[in-house]
């Protein structure tokens, strides 16, 4: 047994094509099948239900595939052990970021990582909230930055920032004139929420709980752009973050943005990472780099 083969099997696991999983491992098809197949001679027990239209783990190769994925995370994370040791500010480091966050927030924190740490090699990764915990447990990444809370006692959590919302508004709603919004106001109205998965959805939700508004309806976005579009063609009102409406966000001539009266409502960003993560000191470093940003930039435009 060896790491390559453990790699193989959870290649195999991931794509359930040996195809695709040889492909996704630089190696032949046939070489990749062999590989297994000396591994499952090596246990005595098979793994894998081979058939013409797909790839089966059996219930010992799901077993097995649990643990390979715990032991390739520890070997990566000796590896990254000896990388920082011989240089701690060089490396690569992959942190996951959600869809409603990613393009609002990274432009103005990545130039001054960059600055910071000439020498990292930064890979950012934008997916739900829900697939960056999985990545981050399967080591497939070193950390997320997400919206709290976040319920896992094996990650830890370094807070960031608040980051409040806006009402987003056609030009002739009857609340377009008004300078604040009081959550009451908001009560009967149906706001236009972005589709399961997205974390934005369920704090949307929140809001429309405390308030007596509901969803609209017939129609849910897969990106906050297509609410702003919708918004902007007289569809209907929403939330956005903050930052969404800040510069280098597009310009939305057909909305009028409302804020909130105090206490607004808000999203509590945290970096997160594994609590055994080989990065935790270098980790450490990035965060006064994503606390740095502007709080005015965390606020409704004036």
């Amino acid at each position: 047994m060896n790491l390559r083969d453990l790699r193989y099997l959870v290649s195999l696991a991931d794509h359930k094509h040996f195809g695709r999983a040889a492909a996704a491992s630089f190696v032949s098809q046939p070489t990749l099948s062999t590989q297994l197949k000396k591994f499952e001679d090596e246990l005595g027990m098979a793994l894998v239900e081979r058939n013409p239209r797909n790839v089966l783990l059996t219930e010992v190769g799901e077993a097995v595939v649990k643990r390979a994925k715990v032991i390739l995370r520890e070997a990566d994370e000796i590896k990254a052990i000896a990388r920082r040791a011989k240089d701690p500010e060089s490396g690569t480091v992959r942190i996951g970021i959600f869809p409603t966050l990613a393009p609002y927030l990274l432009p103005h924190v990545v130039p001054g990582i960059v600055k910071r740490f000439p020498k990292l090699e930064l890979i950012l990764v934008e997916d739900k909230t829900e697939a960056i915990l999985k990545k981050l447990h399967d080591g497939e990444l070193d950390a997320g930055v997400l919206a709290l809370p976040i319920h896992d006692d094996t990650l830890h959590a370094e807070f960031l920032f608040e980051e409040t919302f806006v009402l987003a508004l056609p030009k002739h709603h009857r609340l377009a004139k008004a300078k604040r919004v009081k959550l009451a106001d908001l009560a009967l109205e149906s706001l236009l929420l972005l589709d399961d998965g997205h974390c934005l959805r369920d704090q949307a939700l929140e809001v429309c709980a405390m308030t007596g508004a509901g969803e609209k309806p017939g129609f849910r976005a897969t990106s906050l752009e297509t609410l702003r579009h919708m918004v902007s063609a007289n569809v209907g009102i929403t939330l956005m973050p903050a930052l969404s409406v800040h510069a280098p966000a597009p310009n939305s001539p057909g909305i009028t943005l409302v804020p909130f009266s105090e206490p607004a409502p808000h999203r509590r960003i945290a970096m997160i990472w594994r609590r055994t993560s080989a990065l935790t000191a270098f980790l450490h470093q990035l965060v006064p780099i994503l606390k740095g940003i502007h709080p005015q930039l965390l606020k409704a435009p004036k």
